[in-house]
């Protein structure tokens, strides 16, 4: 597990690691299958989630860590729910909607919640984790972000949009460099997710209609 952690090279002054870099790469091109509704997305996310786990975990960076476990727990659940075929659309692809408003209370409610009592956790038990709150938020904002996308709500791109704010500054303030530039190409990978869901959920009605 060493060469995971060690450099792989050195850009602007940020020291970059394999396993930064790998898992993060992977990453991409989970959140690219995604914005595709390719099933392939849950297996890229579960590799990055494992790779990642062993970055984060060797760093202190006990939130982050954690994330990666809901990563890969989430997403061998994404891919039991978008292989079920009740998420079917016509064209055969995964259907896609907006969020019910009871759907985002209930998001909203379990990730300020949730957030809480895992920041409080770290901050009780300092070893777990050197930025706590911060921490608590990504950790918790992934598992929201990643039940929507199982879930086909179009708020998984609103919700991965509040993790980025967080994650960029955290992880070039921990020394994870390429998670951090990585994070930006997230942002524009995500806006471009979310225009292409969120025109589906008004196409999506019209050709089941059509079928009808």
């Amino acid at each position: 597990m060493d060469w995971l952690n060690s450099e792989a090279f050195t850009a602007v002054g940020q020291h970059i690691k394999w396993s930064d870099m790998t898992g993060n790469v992977i990453g991409l091109v989970a959140l690219a299958l995604g914005w595709r509704r390719s099933l392939w997305t849950w297996p890229a996310q579960f590799l990055s989630g494992l790779i990642l786990f062993a970055a984060f975990a060797t760093s202190h960076l006990t939130g982050s860590a954690g994330k990666q476990v809901v990563v890969m727990a989430v997403a061998a659940w994404g891919y039991w729910q978008w292989t079920r075929g009740r998420q079917q659309a016509q064209d055969g692809s995964v259907a896609v909607r907006f969020a019910t408003w009871r759907e985002r209370g209930v998001m909203l409610a379990g990730a300020a919640l949730g957030t809480v009592a895992v920041a409080l956790l770290f901050t009780a038990y300092p070893t777990l984790s050197w930025d706590p709150w911060p921490d608590a938020y990504i950790f918790v904002g992934t598992l929201v972000a990643m039940y929507a996308q199982a879930r086909g709500m179009v708020e998984f791109w609103f919700a991965w949009l509040l993790v980025d704010l967080v994650g960029v500054p955290l992880n070039f303030a921990n020394g994870f460099a390429f998670s951090g530039f990585v994070y930006v190409i997230y942002g524009a990978l995500v806006l471009w997710g979310l225009r292409d869901w969120w025109l589906r959920t008004r196409t999506t009605p019209a050709l089941e209609g059509a079928a009808a």
